[in-house]
């Protein structure tokens, strides 16, 4: 049969891709179409037409499937950034395990035997919206030119207006509607892409879950000359402090933060004052401690530029996350770990999972508290840290200088001091170290090698040298299990086997999903 553009067709959805769009078929031809679950039955509109397959629009649902829901969000359509806030939470778990273990499969190589056995329980989140600490709203203006805020729509940089996402912080509409009034008051353009003018371009706010602190950084179309002749007086930052420090949000940190911005340094182990262990503390009101600006006047997708200055409080807030117990049921442990967190700094987004997700790893790595363990792509060192405390030694490689500052002070603010961090490609630092110190097997022959890549998966020369370098164990964590699966392939063809895995849902509502592996050497079993 042949299918045109525009044609009307009825398709009974079956399943859904990686992309999570569903998936019907008419006369066997398969098409693809967003925003519909496995068991709806819809019309449709044919709108392109490739050799294999198509795609569709939904025009009417005629018989919804027993997995919908209603979306929490009403501009999830239009935003495209929650592809599966239509289908009910169990299915979004069971379609992100089912995708991790057939990337296994087909890239990977392996059996369906061979994934099922090593395959651990997913983990999910205990409420799925409202999950993350980070948030980056660009600014722009609507077809009346009132000042606005929220999302790209899907594969455009048209500004989808949303100052209350259900997947951020419920501190921050507040934050957005009074960064837009002051603009509006004192008529404060947002950026132009299309003319490169304008002033603000994106509003980052970023809380911490555990200490409630918020921080607020405008980034400005302004190098750092033009801020230090006329930067303030264009955003009138006196009264826009004054603003966002007069802004209620109903409560204080619960680590101090005094009217002149300094922070109380805390850190060790045990429960801080005020908390109970396992206790969800997000429903606390958050209190903004830092208010800055950041300075970028490229013409391209990078939203943050490289310099930052403090208007109000301090350079950076503070957030814990705590160590937990992966064989009773990932209760907090007493165990924490305290991080300085920068306008600039990498922090993972989702902290209630990233615990789940490095104490499976840290499960993985089975420290008794004498190994050497490398930490590759380890970024500001959370997986370093939370190994460190169980390990001999930790070496830590990050190519981004900043990150391994962040690491460094990190450490220091947490008392480690068998943690240390270079600065590098992992698949140049590891041939390097490796030639200078070949004959030191502690360090060239570790007992395990940690990496967290970024989704582009393992450079081939880091695999290669992982391989020389042959550690007992390898944990993998990654954000991409089609990246994962084809690198596993590579370590499974150089002696190792997969021994473990576990699916974690750290980005609710999206196709995105984090996995875990363990691979150990064939010959060490």
């Amino acid at each position: 049969m042949q299918f045109i553009k525009n044609q009307q067709i009825r398709l009974e959805i079956t399943d859904l891709n990686t992309d999570g769009e569903g998936i019907g078929k008419v006369d066997g031809f398969p098409f693809f179409m967003k925003d519909a679950v496995p068991g709806d039955v819809v019309t449709a509109t044919v709108m392109r037409v490739k050799k294999n397959y198509g795609y569709a629009r939904m025009q009417g649902l005629l018989s919804p499937s027993p997995y919908r829901v209603v979306p929490v969000c009403p501009q999830h359509k239009a935003c495209g950034g929650c592809q599966l806030q239509t289908l009910s939470y169990e299915k979004q778990m069971e379609f992100k395990e089912k995708k991790i273990a057939n990337n296994l499969c087909r890239i990977g190589g392996l059996s369906a035997e061979e994934v099922e056995k090593a395959r651990e329980p997913f983990v999910g989140m205990e409420e799925p919206f409202h999950y993350r600490n980070k948030a980056q709203y660009p600014v722009g203006k609507d077809r009346e030119g009132k000042v606005i805020c929220g999302f790209y729509a899907g594969r455009t940089h048209s500004i989808v207006a949303n100052t209350d996402c259900s997947l951020g912080a419920e501190e921050n509409g507040a934050i957005l509607r009074a960064v837009m009034e002051h603009m509006e008051r004192y008529q404060i353009s947002p950026y132009n892409e299309a003319t490169g003018q304008g002033l603000v371009r994106h509003i980052l706010i970023r809380t911490g879950f555990e200490s409630r602190q918020v921080m607020v950084c405008l980034v400005v179309n302004l190098s750092s000359a033009e801020w230090e002749k006329y930067g303030q007086e264009r955003l009138k930052t006196e009264a826009l402090v004054g603003k966002l420090r007069g802004l209620s949000l109903d409560g204080d940190c619960s680590l101090t933060c005094p009217e002149d911005g300094e922070m109380i340094q805390e850190s060790g182990k045990g429960v801080p004052d005020g908390f109970e262990k396992g206790e969800i503390t997000r429903n606390r009101p958050g209190k903004i401690c830092s208010i800055a600006v950041n300075l970028n006047i490229r013409r391209d997708n990078v939203i943050m530029g490289d310099e930052c200055r403090t208007l109000w409080g301090s350079d950076t807030i503070e957030d814990r996350l705590f160590i937990r117990d992966v064989s009773n049921e990932f209760q907090r442990t007493g165990d924490f770990l305290t991080f300085k967190i920068s306008p600039l700094s990498f922090y993972q987004v989702n902290p209630r999972q990233t615990e789940k997700l490095y104490s499976i790893a840290l499960d993985y790595a089975a420290l008794t508290g004498s190994e050497t363990v490398w930490d590759l792509y380890c970024g500001i060192g959370t997986i370093s840290l939370f190994m460190a405390r169980r390990a001999g030694q930790i070496c830590g490689v990050e190519v981004v200088p900043q990150a391994i500052e962040d690491a460094r002070t990190n450490a220091a603010l947490n008392g480690i001091t068998n943690a240390t961090f270079y600065v590098g490609k992992a698949e140049e630092v590891l041939p390097a170290f490796y030639k200078e110190h070949g004959n030191d097997t502690s360090l060239t022959h570790p007992d395990v090698i940690v990496v967290d890549p970024p989704r582009k998966g393992c450079d081939s020369a880091c695999l290669d040298t992982m391989l020389q370098m042959q550690p007992d164990r390898i944990v993998y964590v990654s954000c991409d299990s089609a990246t994962l699966a084809r690198d596993v392939r590579y370590l499974c063809e150089g002696g190792y086997e997969l021994r473990r895995w576990r699916g974690v849902d750290q980005f609710g509502q999206t196709v995105h999903v984090e996995t875990v592996v363990l691979m150990s050497r064939i010959d060490t079993q």
